[in-house]
């Protein structure tokens, strides 16, 4: 009676998690971001260069808070979706659409990970990995009386044998990625950022949104401890502006 209560507890939770991860649509910038008609035919009357920079500044000048540059140390526009894009937003090839504090695009779930399911897959890859290590464990002993010949010569012990193997390798796998995506909301990371620091104004910081451990795990997970092990949407902020570590070192700002 245990067992079977623990793994439906187990169950319920990983399959909940897993369709909120799916299901959620990802967030992508308001209305505010686009450029406006006049603006859209200012730039693209513009040759490339400075002169384009100063139609997307004049456009941004009223935005909140934008901190973050490209390279050349310019506005960040999408020139597909025809917006100014906010911190920490990136533009996903496969859904064509500039999604808010964007992870990555995972095809497991068929959706982008981004600031409005991030916890969702963070908790989908806690639950079905405990998922994965309770079958292991009650399927143990079985699997030991397989291999000692303890088992009736049946067909059921083949299944046996399978479900502990399956069981056991995806523990392995989701176990290094859980821990991976563990170390990035401690750090305030995202994939994209792992690989690509972010650009500040006054300098390229790859720890410039990391605000300590335990700001760090309420800006995903939220203020509310009730809510953090349950797949319901707590996550601080507006996925468009982001608290730094920075000191503004600029004296007109």
């Amino acid at each position: 009676v245990v067992c079977l209560v623990a793994y439906h507890i187990f169950f319920m939770l990983f399959v909940w998690s897993y369709w909120k991860t799916i299901f959620t649509l990802p967030m992508n910038p308001s209305k505010e971001f686009h450029l406006s008609y006049s603006d859209k035919e200012s730039l693209e009357r513009e040759p490339r260069g400075e002169s384009q920079q100063e139609v997307l500044r004049r456009a941004a000048k009223d935005l909140p808070n934008l901190i973050l540059e490209l390279f050349s140390l310019a506005i960040r526009y999408c020139d597909r979706c025809h917006l100014v894009k906010p911190d920490r937003c990136h533009h996903c090839s496969v859904c064509d659409k500039c999604i808010l504090k964007m992870d990555h695009h995972c095809p497991w779930v068929n959706n982008c990970v981004g600031f409005s399911n991030y916890k969702f897959f963070l908790l989908f890859l806690a639950y079905s990995l405990l998922y994965c290590l309770f079958i292991a464990a009650t399927d143990l002993q079985y699997f030991i009386k397989f291999w000692t010949n303890g088992l009736p010569d049946t067909q059921a012990k083949f299944h046996i044998m399978f479900l502990f193997f399956a069981a056991a390798m995806f523990s392995v796998s989701l176990s290094s990625l859980f821990g991976y995506h563990c170390w990035l909301v401690s750090k305030n990371k995202s994939t994209l950022e792992v690989f690509r620091a972010p650009i500040f104004r006054h300098r390229t910081d790859k720890n410039g949104f990391s605000l300590g451990f335990s700001k760090n795990l309420r800006q995903v997970f939220g203020d509310e401890k009730k809510y953090w092990l349950l797949p319901v949407f707590s996550s601080l902020g507006d996925g468009c502006s982001f608290p730094t570590c920075l000191v503004n070192q600029d004296p007109e700002q």
